[in-house]
């Protein structure tokens, strides 16, 4: 998945994170998130380091002093309204995996590169289908394109 970004909506001033499949189908996965966790996103989308670590910089932090690495953020599913991811690490250990939810997973894979991914069963679900860009299309456009959607999505549109 590709990070496409985080947004408020208005009226409501939802943060709402934007993923986008890689492949030709290019499906948008929003997910509803918290203030903190939108502000921690962007901010490292932005390379925005602060003077001392905030939660998520101190959690990398930690995570790679005790050797772990993390190698990719899974979002794995959308139950009674609410999302649920995976952090896989390798580790001296061996592989281990965590549960958490997907705005912290994003928040971590953004400030280390690790990959996102998505079950296909949740794209299946809680996906929007998306045009793909073209060479004039940027991000922002296609964020645009769906401002109309976000302007009027409620929890109750994943349910299942």
């Amino acid at each position: 998945m590709e990070l496409l970004g985080v947004r408020v909506e208005l009226p409501a001033n939802t943060p709402v994170v934007m993923l986008r499949e890689d492949d030709e189908r290019a499906r948008v996965l929003p997910i509803l998130i918290g203030g903190p966790e939108a502000a921690a996103i962007h901010s490292a989308m932005e390379g925005i380091v602060p003077p001392r670590p905030l939660t998520h910089d101190l959690t990398v932090t930690m995570f790679q002093a005790l050797g772990a690495v993390l190698e990719r953020v899974v979002i794995t599913e959308v139950r009674d309204h609410t999302f649920y991811a995976e952090l896989h690490f390798r580790t001296a250990s061996g592989q281990t995996v965590v549960s958490s939810r997907p705005s912290d997973a994003i928040a971590l894979a953004v400030r280390t590169d690790a990959d996102i991914f998505a079950e296909e069963s949740l794209l299946d679900e809680a996906a929007i289908e998306a045009p793909e860009p073209d060479d004039d299309d940027d991000e922002e456009a296609i964020l645009d394109e769906f401002r109309d959607f976000l302007d009027d999505i409620t929890p109750d549109d994943f349910a299942s």
